[in-house]
């Protein structure tokens, strides 16, 4: 039943009713004899303090591990990955053009107040209007919901989106080009729900907890800025009666080792996502039961920033690209099972497997000998030599790869190359202002397909940090959306990766993994969702044998 939905045949209500028959609760259920401890209670490192909680305002990780705990969307990812039914409890569509969403009549505000179909046409209304200034604004332009477009440039007032409640429990939304996985983005933080009436009143300070409503199946009870924040279980969640978790505490430990020690000795249960290397060898040899390394579709690259000097001349973009060993940094530096990127998408998401560029074959040293070339054209040489400043968020493991890439770009082309640290929400806001030449990044995906990855380096995308812009690779990705079938749309995807790698727009390192620690008292952790979601109706503690 998984992806149900991404097909161009036409779905009837009553197959979609039928589809999700199976998925009615979203909450896990512990295995038959499984003895659950009396506190349900847990304790999960978040890796940083969250610059926001406010699903309009905000484009991380870090974020979306919080929010998607206390605001539920249209659409759920199970613990496998799979779409699940989560306010809307079904939906159809004729043309993937227009859908039809069926919101649970169940499904309340912490307050007591119903979902409606209302407060969907708000909440988007609300994340694509200007003066929101969402970091995510053109989301929905990627959906194509009719008048995105000119509501972004202000040609349109944000009421003329399509979208629209039919009544208090029929949301419909309206496109202006068919997309058959638009299902596949429903999840995503930006589409999550917000209630008018809070924001109205309480302005930037609704997210905090005395004010704070969500519809998710916590809620936000406790927030200490950079020491620690504390959710509880929701008892008006439609779903509370399956859920199990009473509450969680959420720490902004960014030093790896602290957040190793913190779990050695019992205080965290489920660690950050990252264990630098030599920690990891230490754990598979204490801990091997309790250490869990995923397949997360996820990509470590370096951001060039395209219109700022050196790097708005793309032979010294490419010249960087070639110079880094990325086997180096993926297999001997790292060595927890990441894979050397070439691209930019991972080749294992639905419908990728992209064919690897001419450079991929290259042995490290005929790469760099084409970047010193290209540098040499460039005007830059032993007495001119290249230099440049990159800049990564505080971690241990984010600066331990620094120094090694800093080191190889002086190696492999005499780089001079000065590192720039800062916490994470600075380490942003530097970043889509443009203020960087060369920045530390990860891309997770928001749902699982290439558009997910490729979307954000269109030239018009809020997302675009590297200030990337190709007409031929926009038209690709339009083109994509009037495909016949898989295939042809994958071609256009290709053709998308393609001229990013010719333009060497990126740095792509390697195609993470998820590393974590979990305490073996944790049930419900499975191993198998991409997206790695830090969900708490999955878990549950089990008592002390």
């Amino acid at each position: 039943m998984k992806n149900k939905v991404i097909s161009t045949k036409i779905l009837t209500a009553s197959i979609i009713s039928l589809a999700f028959t199976s998925f009615f609760s979203n909450a896990v259920t512990p295995p038959d004899g499984t003895i659950l401890a009396k506190q349900q209670n847990i304790v999960i490192n978040n890796g940083t303090e969250v610059s926001s909680l406010d699903p309009h305002k905000v484009e991380g990780v870090p974020e979306s591990n919080i929010i998607l705990n206390v605001l539920e969307g249209l659409v759920y990812i199970g613990a496998d990955g799979e779409n699940k039914p989560g306010v809307a409890e079904r939906w159809d569509t004729d043309d993937n053009k227009i859908w039809t969403f069926y919101l649970r009549k169940d499904a309340k505000w912490s307050d007591g107040s119903p979902v409606t179909a209302n407060d969907f046409v708000y909440s988007w209304r609300r994340l694509v209007d200007p003066q929101t200034g969402s970091p995510y604004a053109s989301y929905l332009e990627y959906a194509y919901v009719e008048n995105v477009a000119d509501i972004l440039t202000g040609k349109k007032k944000p009421d003329t989106l399509g979208v629209k409640a039919i009544d208090a429990h029929t949301f419909q939304v309206k496109l202006t080009q068919p997309v058959p996985y638009l299902i596949n983005m429903l999840n995503h933080t930006s589409l999550k729900p917000v209630k008018k009436e809070v924001i109205e009143q309480y302005g930037i300070n609704w997210t905090r907890p005395e004010h704070f409503i969500g519809n998710g199946a916590y809620t936000l009870d406790k927030w200490v800025v950079n020491e620690k924040l504390t959710l509880k279980r929701n008892p008006l969640y439609w779903d509370n009666k399956n859920t199990i978790i009473d509450q969680a505490t959420f720490l902004p430990i960014n030093s790896e080792t602290s957040d190793i020690n913190r779990y050695r000795s019992g205080e965290i249960q489920i660690t950050n996502s990252a264990i630098p290397p030599i920690l990891y060898k230490k754990m598979k040899q204490e801990q091997p039961e309790n250490l869990h390394v995923t397949p997360y579709l996820c990509t470590f690259f370096y951001e060039l920033n395209n219109k700022r000097a050196p790097f708005d001349d793309a032979r010294v973009r490419e010249a960087v690209k070639l110079s880094l060993d990325r086997n180096i940094i993926a297999e001997k530096i790292m060595g927890q099972g990441q894979i050397p990127a070439y691209s930019f998408t991972p080749s294992f998401i639905n419908n990728g497997h992209f064919k690897a560029p001419e450079w991929a074959s290259w042995t490290q040293e005929q790469r760099n000998e084409k970047a010193r070339q290209l540098l040499k054209e460039a005007g830059f040489d032993n007495n001119n030599p290249l230099a440049f400043t990159l800049l990564y968020n505080t971690s241990d493991q984010n600066k331990q790869q620094a120094i090694a890439a800093a080191s190889m770009w002086k190696k492999n082309i005499g780089a001079d190359v000065t590192l720039q640290n800062q916490e994470w929400k600075t380490a942003l806001e530097s970043r889509n202002q443009g203020n960087y030449q060369v920045a530390r990044a990860t891309w997770c995906a928001d749902y699982n397909e290439p558009t997910s990855f490729l979307n954000s380096y269109l030239s018009t995308s809020s997302l675009n940090t590297i200030f990337y812009n190709n007409s031929a690779y926009d038209e690709a990705l339009n083109n994509a959306l009037m495909a016949v079938d898989e295939g042809a749309r994958h071609q256009l995807y290709q053709r998308a990766e393609a001229l990013l790698d010719k333009d060497s727009g990126i740095v792509p390192v390697y195609y993470r993994v998820s590393v974590r620690l979990v305490s073996p008292k944790v049930g419900g952790f499975t191993g198998k969702d991409p997206f790695d979601y830090t969900d708490l109706k999955r878990y549950f503690i089990k008592a002390d044998n």
